[in-house]
């Protein structure tokens, strides 16, 4: 289930938000704690539709601080809606997604259970690699900013995820890997185009060609997170202070990106071939 909270209103763990600054904050909270939160051809769907349901007023130039928020009731998208039913739902506008995981992970990426019963199939991967991309251009596209909130592990697509945000916050239990290229996969979800521009080609080869766990503190100094904070929310606030437009303005410029589409697409066909040549492979990972 992907909850989405409204500005202000009471959290899935019962709590409120508290602070001034929350009326500005919609918070998408990835709610599979039982399996770390990993994120099935339902969950990227509803995700999906989240983040792009979020944000639509901040297109306008004229939307400041002082612009009211739509506020309407508390929502979830269940991972069992399609994405134009999740999509049609009223969702709260604010100048900045919070993203979180429910439980001990933020996320361990794709559900391997869901990629399994693809059974090779190359069409069926490269339509569930497209369904992530979907999702990490959701958040670059959104007119607002993007914040992850990283607490234990974001694990391959999870790590992918949390690579599109505009800026990543760990707490000090957070980790980071990408685990894929131990049971022949990689991550697909736009990861081979996004961890080279933020560490660096040779970092980023070490780190996914040797499937390797890194601590929040090797994470902040690769690039892989922006901030280390024991509470990565407080950023979110301080970011959701600032002028709204100015704030869009600022992410379109910074994201202008031409030929990611093009990337995507072959990193897409790739994952599609390993799928089809590592299909035993997966499933072992499962037993």
């Amino acid at each position: 289930m992907i909850d989405i909270d409204d500005p202000g209103a009471a959290d899935g763990d019962g709590s409120r938000s508290e602070p001034e600054s929350s009326d500005r904050i919609v918070t998408i909270t990835l709610d599979r704690p039982d399996a770390r939160n990993a994120l099935t051809i339902e969950g990227l769907d509803a995700l999906a539709a989240a983040i792009e349901s979020v944000g639509s007023t901040l297109d306008s130039p004229s939307t400041s601080p002082s612009t009211p928020m739509t506020e309407p009731s508390s929502r979830s998208a269940d991972c069992g809606e399609s994405p134009s039913a999740a999509g049609a739902r009223s969702v709260p506008t604010a100048p900045v997604i919070y993203i979180r995981g429910r439980g001990p992970a933020f996320c361990a990426g794709a559900d391997l259970d869901a990629v399994s019963d693809f059974d090779g199939d190359r069409d069926r991967a490269r339509e569930f690699a497209r369904l992530g991309q979907r999702v990490a251009r959701a958040i670059e596209t959104s007119p607002a900013i993007v914040v992850a909130g990283i607490d234990g592990p974001a694990m391959g697509g999870g790590l992918e995820l949390a690579l599109a945000c505009d800026v990543r916050v760990g707490t000090p239990a957070s980790t980071y890997g990408e685990p894929g290229v131990t049971f022949g996969l990689f991550g697909a979800w736009g990861g081979t185009v996004r961890l080279p521009e933020l560490v660096g080609r040779g970092a980023a080869l070490e780190f996914a060609l040797s499937g390797r766990t890194v601590d929040a503190e090797e994470a902040l100094r690769l690039g892989l997170i922006s901030r280390l904070e024991d509470d990565p929310r407080t950023v979110a606030e301080a970011i959701a202070d600032n002028a709204s437009d100015t704030l869009a303005v600022l992410k379109r410029r910074v994201r202008d990106d031409s030929k990611r589409e093009l990337q995507e697409r072959r990193e897409a066909e790739a994952f599609a071939e390993l799928v089809a040549r590592h299909a035993e492979d997966i499933g072992s990972v499962l037993e």
